[in-house]
């Protein structure tokens, strides 16, 4: 074996240990349990040889077994429909920090929109034995977790009910929210309002497509077929939708964007038209504060916090009924919602 070999063998393949530190700093075993998990019953003196082998050694604590032995793991899982979305980025965040605050690791990962990748995610995280799950479900049975949950698995849905199981869940008021953006359109005007959303096996696109209609007939207005688009998010449907809406000898004055993906594209086909076309959108984007863009904002870091603080209560041991909590948006004008009809 040369050098090289050796050399590889001894940097990757053998962490130290609590024996080695012991070894190194002259004492028992014993003596350095104590230091590493901060028990009384150590000399100054004793502690700071313990404390200069651990630093030398780079030694790190093993925590898999300690916390095994307690019947928790201290990590909790957070199953995501798309990590890139900026919906996610301070919902993930406010998770983390509740689950920092609960002395827990949040371990992340992304379904993108698919059930069987979002089953598969979820069961690797229990094998993992994860104490709790945040999920953003991608599909719509989700009976598979039934012996995880008796188990003890606490469990909270996020955005979307869960599927065909009695769990928690947190989301923001998609039917209230689209119903107030759409109702803004109409108080300025508008009476031929397109509605582009998501696929319609999502929850929040057939609850925003909901509350469009439920303005649209408080108004006293006729949906005509060619307003209403669902499907994929990808700027292409999405910009053939559009394109096709506002097109036409009797074209559609305002869009409604069902959430931050659709709000982007129309964004773009709108600035490549010679006359204005009023636009609201669901969910706030990067600089529409800028580009003047109305939006129903939902609070994404209110969401995670909420589903993080009823998923701790359960890991703490609270037995009440599956909750349902609505959290309200706000709709927020910034001038594209505004404009009248052409």
């Amino acid at each position: 074996m040369d050098r090289t070999t050796r050399h590889s063998e001894t940097r990757y393949g053998n962490r130290p240990t609590m024996k080695d530190v012991a070894a190194r700093a002259g004492v028992g075993l014993k003596t350095v349990s104590r230091v590493v998990n901060s028990e009384p019953g150590v000399t100054p003196d004793t502690e700071r040889r313990v404390q200069e082998a651990i630093d030398a050694l780079g030694f790190r604590r093993n925590d898999s077994a300690r916390v095994l032995r307690k019947g928790r793991t201290a990590s909790i899982g957070l199953v995501l429909e798309d990590l890139a979305d900026p919906f996610y980025g301070p919902l993930s965040r406010a998770v983390e920090e509740v689950a920092r605050a609960h002395g827990a690791l949040l371990i992340n990962g992304s379904s993108a929109e698919d059930p069987e990748r979002e089953q598969e995610l979820v069961l690797a995280l229990c094998a993992r034995r994860v104490d709790g799950l945040i999920v953003i479900p991608a599909g719509d049975d989700h009976r598979y977790l039934e012996p995880e949950i008796k188990a003890g698995i606490a469990t909270v849905f996020v955005d979307r009910p869960a599927g065909r199981v009695d769990a928690d869940m947190v989301l923001s008021d998609s039917f209230g929210g689209s119903r107030e953006g759409v109702a803004h359109l109409i108080a300025h005007g508008h009476r031929r309002i397109g509605f582009i959303g998501d696929q319609p096996r999502i929850h929040t696109a057939t609850e925003r497509l909901r509350g469009y209609h439920a303005a649209i007939t408080d108004a006293g207005i006729t949906v005509e077929d060619s307003w209403v688009s669902l499907g994929s998010t990808e700027p292409g449907r999405v910009r053939a939708a559009a394109e096709a809406m506002l097109g036409g000898p009797e074209p559609v004055t305002a869009l409604f964007a069902g959430n931050n993906r659709v709000t982007v594209t129309a964004v773009r086909v709108i600035a490549e038209r010679d006359r204005p076309v009023a636009l609201v959108g669901f969910d706030d984007i990067e600089l529409a504060d800028l580009l003047g863009i109305t939006v129903i904002s939902q609070d994404a870091a209110a969401v995670g916090r909420t589903a993080a603080e009823h998923l701790f209560r359960r890991l703490d041991g609270a037995d009440h009924a599956p909750a349902r909590v609505e959290l309200p948006t706000t709709l927020i004008p910034r001038g594209s919602g505004e404009l009248p009809p052409a």
